[in-house]
């Protein structure tokens, strides 16, 4: 595929899934966090810990950051203690020269977690966040008392049986996937910031100030190079072997677990549409579900009042 073409099915892909609103988003912009940082594997990892109580734990995926929970975090922080990291290479956290598979990530990540010994502790996932928090609360079932998770690594449509099993966004994720269309487009050109969190995976689009902070972090290609990465792990017919693997022992612990686990969900969505959440209804045990109304997959953007009010008064009924 060439770059015309590419960015042909890139603009069909938008029309298709994008639900076009005039007004831009902007209110809560700021981040009114100050980051602590420990070292694990010798990199430094930057995280918010805020509050006391049960830890409430929030993991954001690509191309984000903890600055993704900015306006969720404050609802749980009344009664709660409050953990969100940016993931190795991601948001303030050092970015070493790694291939960033997901291996790197999980072990920076989950390396945090166990160095701050939580316990009690109810997962928010998001992304491939999900994929790192599921595989972490397999390893440490002692550890993890609930799950709320949205968009983000579950069955049944992933792990994806092909490019043309993943709809109108095949096309780009074949893109991505083919050296040197992938490099030119997200390490280059920032699209992944610039057009699908900023345009395509939102229901309003993001406010300058909004968008120019997710930028801050990457401001060149170099530092780029984990938003490129996990495209590349995403389990698309069979490959990579490890994501694909993960991606079926999460299926089989998301229908097996009786821990409380809460959805939010949104129409049309990316990962999770419509037939997934019947899908889980029918085959999560423990699980209620909230629905935010239209949205896409970086729905904390169009919906973090909702989110932190569900959050909060499903903690309460948890404790």
């Amino acid at each position: 595929m060439d770059r015309r073409d590419f960015l042909i099915s890139a603009a069909a892909a938008a029309t298709v899934l994008a639900l076009p609103l005039p007004a831009l988003s902007g209110t809560g912009s700021e981040f009114p966090f100050k980051k602590k940082r420990k070292a694990i594997l010798g990199h430094e990892m930057a995280y918010v810990d805020e509050g006391t109580g049960d830890p409430v734990v929030f993991f954001h995926g690509n191309p984000t950051s903890s600055y993704l929970w900015r306006n969720i975090i404050p609802a749980v922080t009344p009664t709660h203690r409050a953990i969100a990291a940016d993931m190795i290479g991601m948001g303030d956290s050092d970015k070493p020269d790694l291939a960033y598979s997901y291996a790197d990530h999980a072990a920076h990540l989950h390396g945090l977690l166990d160095a701050l010994d939580l316990k009690n502790a109810t997962l928010v996932l998001h992304d491939w966040g999900g994929a790192l928090g599921f595989d972490w609360a397999m390893q440490n079932p002692d550890r993890v008392k609930a799950i709320a998770f949205m968009e983000t690594v579950a069955p049944p449509l992933m792990p994806f049986e092909s490019y043309e099993a993943m709809g109108p966004f095949g096309d780009l994720f074949r893109a991505w996937r083919t050296p040197g269309t992938g490099e030119k487009m997200i390490l280059e050109d920032n699209f992944f910031i610039n057009e699908i969190l900023a345009k395509v995976g939102v229901k309003t689009p993001l406010s300058e100030d909004v968008l120019a902070h997710y930028n801050s972090y990457y401001p060149d290609a170099k530092s780029r190079a984990p938003l490129l990465a996990w495209p590349r792990e995403v389990p698309i017919g069979g490959e990579p072997v490890e994501t694909t693997e993960l991606t079926r022992r999460i299926g089989t612990y998301l229908t097996e677990s009786q821990l409380p686990k809460l959805l939010f969900h949104v129409t049309p969505g990316a990962i999770v549409p419509a037939p997934a959440v019947e899908w889980m209804h029918a085959n999560v045990p423990n699980l209620e579900t909230i629905h935010l109304g239209e949205g896409q997959h970086f729905i904390q953007e169009d919906y973090p009042d909702e989110i932190g009010q569900g959050l909060a008064n499903w903690l309460a009924k948890l404790s």
